[in-house]
């Protein structure tokens, strides 16, 4: 079974919301993150939905990236996909919600702001679910993609990595980070961990073809 996952594909890490977490060419992965996903059986979202109560919130954007002292929200950011606003909304030309086959809406809660898809907490005791639902669906084959290469996306793989006996792929194409250092650390460290890192959906269709 092969499943193709799209990370935090939403408006928030894009320049379409420059007050928030504008990711460079953000917005330009919904075409590669499609034809991943015609590759999968089954295909699974991912979404930040933040509170506007939550701890580790900052007005200024010079205050980001602090300590904040809390366990599972290690570090402040300005607000960002919060909940009913432009930026919590997927990405123009993906599914709604209802047709992915499995959702998870990650920092609900206003103490928690982890990264990975696989967790709630950055501490990685509380799962969402979805290493299990994986896992049941007898899944050999994980597609990624999303945003942002060097937070989410990154966590999110080296979770995958962790949590089952299955090959799991990342679509370079369908993916952009933040800073080209921290960027080129990620893709380290994803490879180090046993990912496949491939350019676009066109070699994994190849790279699938060929096994």
């Amino acid at each position: 079974m092969i499943v193709s996952i799209d990370v935090d594909a939403q408006k928030t890490f894009t320049p379409l919301c420059p007050k928030e977490l504008p990711v460079n060419e953000g917005h330009l992965i919904v075409e590669e993150l499609n034809a991943q996903a015609t590759l999968a059986d089954l295909r699974v979202m991912t979404k930040d939905a933040h509170h506007a109560a939550a701890k580790w919130l900052v007005d200024n954007p010079v205050d980001m990236l602090k300590p904040t002292g809390l366990p599972d929200a290690d570090l402040t950011w300005v607000a960002h996909a919060m909940v009913g606003t432009r930026g919590y909304e997927l990405l123009d030309g993906l599914p709604s919600a209802k047709e992915y086959d499995y959702c998870v809406w990650k920092g609900v809660d206003p103490e928690l702001h982890p990264y990975g898809a696989c967790f709630h907490d950055i501490e990685e005791k509380l799962s969402t679910g979805l290493i299990e639902w994986l896992r049941c669906q007898n899944t050999d084959t994980v597609i990624v993609g999303g945003l942002a290469t060097d937070y989410c996306v990154k966590t999110t793989v080296l979770q995958l990595l962790k949590g089952g006996n299955w090959q799991v792929i990342v679509n370079e194409a369908a993916c952009r980070g933040i800073a080209p250092e921290t960027i080129e650390t990620a893709w380290q460290e994803m490879r180090s961990a046993g990912a496949i890192i491939l350019k676009n959906a066109e070699e994994i269709k190849k790279y699938i073809n060929n096994q």
